[in-house]
């Protein structure tokens, strides 16, 4: 009777989590994204078979990473987490992977906000904006790009725009890791002038994974 209880209970607690979690698979987005989670999606065929995947940004509201000042304002501390699903020949998305440590959570003085896209050719592209309150004039944007090859997905691109928002000055840094060459791009936002344009070889390396760094 004892173990009946305990498998009961242990049972009850596994669903409890579950639903707190990302689902396996589903059909849309409101049955793969637990309610009250902030999320975006977006949808293209990654895996070229000719059906469209399914890649998830969502950020959890758990609360013991959740903070509420005395203004009332509440604070998400909880790191968003990226999950891509491909989509089934019978209909449907299944999960192929979750990455729960892609990125770094907020906290009371920086944020960072992410977007993601299937581009027409099958990539998926990251875009990572964090913001600091304090302590730093300088504001990076950075995409990341992603392409499925051989059983995962590989960084073949990333670009970082960097602006100081007191003098308008701006670099954009381009690198393309088919090619191995990277374009550098100097600007000012506030001035009208002409673009200075560098090019360079970048050392070649092997491809990295997507999850091998933070972004």
């Amino acid at each position: 009777m004892k173990t009946s209880i305990i498998t009961l209970l242990l049972s009850a607690c596994a669903i409890g989590m579950n639903a707190q979690d990302l689902k396996q698979q589903g059909t849309s987005i409101e049955q793969i994204v637990p309610e009250g989670w902030e999320h975006e999606e977006a949808q293209g065929d990654l895996n070229k078979d000719g059906i469209k995947d399914l890649v998830v940004l969502a950020k959890p509201n758990f609360k013991e990473n959740m903070m509420t000042r005395d203004d009332g304002y509440e604070y998400n501390f909880n790191p968003y987490i990226l999950a891509i699903y491909f989509g089934q020949a019978e209909g449907g998305f299944l999960l192929w992977k979750q990455y729960d440590t892609l990125f770094q959570p907020d906290d009371e003085y920086t944020s960072l906000d992410v977007d993601i896209e299937i581009t027409e050719r099958g990539t998926m592209k990251i875009d990572t904006d964090p913001f600091a309150s304090a302590g730093s004039w300088a504001n990076d944007l950075t995409s990341y790009t992603y392409r499925y090859q051989d059983g995962d997905f590989y960084q073949i691109g990333k670009e970082t725009t960097t602006l100081i928002r007191n003098t308008g000055e701006m670099t954009t840094v381009s690198e393309n890791y088919l090619t191995w060459k990277q374009q550098t791009i100097k600007d000012n936002a506030f001035e009208e002038g002409e673009k200075k344009e560098t090019w360079t070889k970048l050392t070649k390396k092997p491809l990295e994974k997507l999850g091998d760094n933070e972004l």
